[in-house]
């Protein structure tokens, strides 16, 4: 039993050697181990507080599933924010001594993450206000197909080939977007199509609206149409 009491004690000894210095107070292993254990804690009980605010408590309400989960995650910021101050005030550190040591590298990481910054400001833009949503079809530079995932950072489009494109977030708000969906998922398609000129007009018209009319995916109401442009006809 005192063998026992003596290695914890050799243990508890050896946790508490001062490392550094943050101004007057001396950190130890110990606290640098305090510190990631509950940094650790708090992550975790901010992802089910969390999921806790979308799926339980916003859950049969009205709103959005994109609100829902923009509200979720800013509420979750707050909270790690205050939790890490507690945490390094109770642990004891002294941040009045790392006060100006942590503006200089605020100024320095603010300008090395400005693209972050604005892609996050972004996001939240976005799911406040609903430019697109996940399912929307969208067409934003180059690329077309659709929306999968909107997350703080950036948005995941995947296209007719099934090939997942991550765009960041600020192209959706300094670009141009096509979103084909916003108001109703019933858009039409032109879709130009050459004819010979030795066919009758009447008869390609009539073989196009009926293999249109065939396709359960074109709608009866309003129905296809055919119209002749430049020698061209187009469904």
């Amino acid at each position: 039993m005192d063998a026992l009491q003596r290695a914890f004690e050799s243990i508890k000894d050896w946790l508490n050697v001062p490392l550094f210095k943050a101004g007057a107070t001396p950190l130890t292993l110990w606290t640098l181990v305090s510190v990631v254990v509950l940094v650790i804690l708090l992550l975790w009980l901010t992802k089910q507080l969390k999921n806790w605010i979308v799926l339980t408590l916003l859950a049969n309400s009205r709103i959005d599933i994109g609100v829902r989960q923009a509200t979720g995650s800013i509420v979750r910021y707050i909270v790690i924010a205050i939790g890490l101050v507690v945490i390094v005030q109770t642990v004891g550190i002294d941040l009045s001594a790392v006060t100006v040591l942590a503006g200089a590298l605020g100024i320095g990481v603010g300008f090395g993450l400005q693209t972050i910054t604005n892609n996050l400001v972004s996001g939240l833009i976005i799911l406040f206000e609903r430019p697109i949503k996940v399912g929307d079809r969208i067409e934003v530079e180059n690329v077309t197909g659709n929306v999968v995932n909107i997350s703080a950072r950036a948005t995941t489009v995947v296209t007719n080939d099934n090939i997942a494109i991550i765009i960041p977030n600020s192209e959706f708000i300094s670009s141009k977007v096509t979103n084909w969906s916003y108001t109703s998922r019933d858009v039409r398609f032109n879709i130009p199509i050459g004819v010979s000129y030795r066919e009758d007009p009447e008869v390609v018209r009539k073989v196009l609206l009926d293999v249109a009319d065939e396709h359960p995916g074109v709608l009866k109401d309003p129905g296809p149409t055919s119209c002749f442009r430049n020698s061209e006809t187009a469904l």
